[in-house]
C-alpha cells in the first residue's frame, strides 16, 4: 500500500506555505504506521496518466476525477469536515446520489452532534467567511444568498441563474426579500444588477448583515448550492436550492421560476435536521479531529462510503 498526494505546488518545498491540518494529520498517521507516501505537485492535465502509470492510491486536492484508485479531497463546507470522494467535492460529490433515511441514524448521537455544531456556528454567529458582529433588525421574509461566480463554477451547476433566482423570489412573494452578495464578490456589475432589481421590486432589501441574523429572520432560505444552505439547516429553516447540490436531501429543489413560487407558498414541512447533519458530516465526511481518521481514510479506498 502506497499513497500519492497531489497538492498545490505553493504548499510544497522549503518556501511553501505547508500542509493544511487535515493533510498533515493524514501524512503523520501514515508515517506512524509505516505506510509509504509521496507529496507531489498537482498537475491536473496529467493526473490520470500518473495514476495509470503505477499501482498506488492517489489523493487529489480539489479534484473531480474518477478512477478506482483515486479519491478527490476538499473541505466539506464547514471545518473540520472533508470530502474523500470517488467523484468530486461539494456539489460534485457522490453524497448527492446516496439515500438519506433518518431511521438509520441514532437520534441521541445526532442530537449531541447537531447541538455542538450549532453552538460553534449559530450561537457564536460565525461562518466560513468573516461576518459583521453587530446585530441589526431585519424584516421577516425570505433570505437569498448569492455566490461568487468568479470563485465557483456557479453557472455550471445552477438550474436558475443567480439574478433570475432573485427575481423569481421577488415575483413569487409579497413578503420582504433580503439578499446578500457573497463576501468574495467585488464585481460592481453584480451590485448594479441587484440595485436594478431592488428598484423594480421595492420589497427587495440588499443587506450586508451577519448571515445568521438573516437566516434567523427568514421563513425560507434560498441559494443555488452555497454552504449557507447547510448553515440554514442548523437554524432548522426550510431551504430552497436552485442548483446541483450534494445536500439536497431535505431541501426543496427549484428548477424553474414556477418551482420557486410553489416552494415559497407551500406549507412548511418538518425535517429531521439533526439526523441529516449527523448523516452528512459524521457519516459521509471525515473530520480532522476524529481519532479514527487514518482508519476511515484508508477504508475510503476500499469502500467510498466507509
Amino acid at each position: 500500500m502506497r499513497f500519492v498526494f497531489h497538492l498545490p505546488g505553493s504548499w510544497l518545498g522549503p518556501g511553501g506555505s505547508g500542509l493544511m491540518p487535515f493533510y498533515r494529520k493524514l501524512v503523520e498517521g501514515l508515517s506512524e504506521r509505516g505506510i509509504p507516501f509521496e507529496l507531489r505537485k498537482l498537475d491536473r492535465d496529467t493526473v490520470l496518466d500518473q495514476v495509470a502509470a503505477d499501482d498506488a492510491f492517489h489523493v487529489v486536492n480539489h479534484g473531480a476525477f474518477a478512477h478506482p484508485r483515486l479519491r478527490n479531497v476538499g473541505l466539506a463546507y464547514i471545518y473540520p469536515f472533508w470530502h474523500v470522494d470517488p467523484q468530486g467535492i461539494r456539489a460534485a460529490s457522490s453524497i448527492a446520489a446516496r439515500e438519506f433515511d433518518p431511521r438509520d441514524t441514532d437520534a441521541d448521537a445526532a442530537q449531541v452532534f447537531f447541538k455542538r455544531l450549532r453552538g460553534r456556528l449559530v450561537i457564536a454567529r460565525q461562518s466560513r467567511y468573516p461576518q459583521p458582529q453587530e446585530a441589526v433588525d431585519l424584516p421577516r421574509g425570505v433570505a437569498v444568498f448569492l455566490q461568487s461566480e468568479a470563485h465557483r463554477g456557479v453557472e455550471e451547476t445552477a438550474y436558475i441563474p443567480p439574478f433570475e433566482m432573485v427575481e423569481a423570489v421577488c415575483r413569487a412573494t409579497d413578503a420582504p426579500v433580503m439578499v446578500k452578495l457573497h463576501p468574495l464578490d467585488k464585481d460592481r456589475k453584480a451590485a448594479d444588477r441587484l440595485d436594478a432589481l431592488a428598484t423594480a421590486h421595492p420589497h427587495l432589501h440588499i443587506v450586508s448583515a451577519n448571515i445568521h441574523d438573516m437566516i434567523a429572520a427568514a421563513r425560507h432560505v434560498v441559494t443555488i448550492n452555497s454552504a449557507v444552505g447547510i448553515e440554514a439547516y442548523l437554524h432548522r429553516k426550510p431551504v430552497i436550492l436552485c442548483g446541483q447540490s450534494d445536500f439536497h436531501h431535505i431541501a426543496t429543489v427549484a428548477h424553474t421560476a414556477d418551482d420557486m413560487a410553489e416552494a415559497l407558498n407551500a406549507p412548511v414541512k418538518l425535517r429531521p435536521y439533526d439526523k441529516y447533519i449527523h448523516w452528512y458530516f459524521a457519516q459521509n465526511c471525515l473530520s480532522t479531529t476524529e481519532p479514527a481518521l487514518i482508519d476511515r481514510f484508508i477504508a475510503r479506498f476500499e469502500d467510498p462510503s466507509a
